[in-house]
């Protein structure tokens, strides 16, 4: 299953690569160039660039997950059934995952309806910008809807944060408006990071392979080969986005993004960290130890700075949190003398810097947890700190 798992990296490319093309075409034609936002937003002069990038990221996740899904549910699961016996084009390995992968279906239908509700949402934001609170409504609704239907629902799986806490502390109801608010928060960050070219598709590429890496390790398939389509989609969209002389030839628009952000906040709720009552569990994922929850801040550690970091900011302006501006991570970056093209590199490499520690948490002793856990709070530390001792340069250079 691991082969099948990263075969879909690179048909997730090559779908999303081929609907890239197509879309800065069709793009061109019909003049859906990237605008200068809401009222009160603060941004770079628009480019003559097409901002619906985010249709080819959708299709080179979607399609292969929809089609895959569909295509295997109305096969008998069962272990005697006649075609296992004859030639089947349906890989070996499939063969024991059947009815796990059956089971999944509804769960990936859901899924692929939350993502298009906001893929809608994003693409009617990019045409005719939306005022921030309407749209955080809009936003809510599948942040809402997919934890709560997947506790209502017996044909779902729970898909919410620290279900462990279900008998303790305000029932599944506490979990499932933390997890709306995870979603609402990881959507928004990936939202807010896509700022400058390739960055928010290279740091959703970074993230989601070493969860991906995880995921395998741990032998969960489902969750595997939705990151593998993820970061599939991010990279085959990055071959016309990513930093280059002459810039991007696209960007992804909140159509894009939005959807991002919301995979992997649905990702690395449906993965699994910690299982205190499960030897065998404990055995194969790692440690059961409770640090391994914190896995998903560790590894989206960056994008969660920045997101966090640009609503401090505006709120000490006595901004709204909500409307845009050049005050993220990456423009306060070029401010201290970077340009674009390195600023988005120093970036995506910080990423990858706290994915790994994230990766290594799952599977920590508590001594090494606790190393870990230093060293992603000096690497937040040390770019705050940098950040705050030269802002009045930065400032004075402007």
């Amino acid at each position: 299953m691991i082969n099948l798992c990263l075969a879909l990296v690179p048909l997730a490319a090559l779908v999303s690569l081929i609907a890239t093309a197509a879309v800065i075409r069709v793009s061109r034609a019909l003049n859906a160039y990237d605008g200068w936002g809401v009222a009160g937003q603060v941004k770079e002069a628009p480019r003559r660039v097409p901002n619906t990038g985010g249709v080819a990221i959708v299709l080179g996740f979607l399609l292969p997950l929809v089609t895959g899904v569909l295509k295997l549910r109305g096969i008998d699961a069962s272990p005697d059934a006649d075609w296992r016996n004859d030639f089947t084009l349906l890989p070996a390995d499939l063969h024991e995952h059947l009815a796990g992968i059956q089971a999944r279906t509804p769960l990936a239908l859901l899924l692929g309806a939350c993502v298009l509700w906001l893929h809608v949402l994003g693409l009617i934001d990019d045409r005719r910008p939306l005022g921030a609170w309407p749209k955080l409504v809009v936003m809510a609704v599948p942040a809402i809807a997919l934890p709560l239907l997947t506790t209502l629902s017996p044909q779902l799986d729970d898909t919410r944060l620290l279900t462990l806490l279900d008998g303790r502390v305000g029932g599944v109801w506490l979990s499932i408006g933390l997890t709306a608010v995870w979603f609402l928060v990881v959507t928004n960050a990936l939202n807010f990071l896509d700022n400058m070219d390739g960055l928010a598709g290279g740091v959703a590429a970074v993230a989601g392979s070493l969860l991906l890496v995880g995921a395998l390790r741990n032998e969960q398939w489902f969750v595997g080969a939705c990151l593998a389509l993820l970061v599939g989609a991010c990279l085959g969209f990055l071959a016309y986005n990513a930093p280059r002389r002459g810039g991007a030839k696209i960007f992804m628009g909140d159509g894009g993004s939005l959807v991002l952000g919301f995979l992997l906040a649905f990702l690395t709720v449906r993965a699994t960290y910690f299982a205190p009552d499960d030897a065998a569990a404990r055995a194969l994922r790692g440690s059961g130890a409770w640090y391994a929850l914190l896995t998903p801040l560790v590894v989206l550690a960056v994008p969660l700075y920045d997101f966090t970091s640009v609503v401090l900011i505006r709120l000490s302006q006595g901004r709204s949190p909500f409307v845009g501006d050049l005050q993220h991570l990456s423009h306060r970056l070029v401010k201290r003398g970077l340009s674009k093209r390195v600023a988005v590199y120093v970036i995506w490499a910080l990423t990858a810097v706290s994915g790994v520690s994230g990766l290594l948490l799952a599977r920590a002793g508590a001594w090494e947890a606790v190393l870990i856990g230093v060293q992603v709070v000096v690497l937040v530390g040390v770019i705050a700190a940098v950040e705050y001792a030269s802002a009045g340069k930065a400032e004075n250079g402007r």
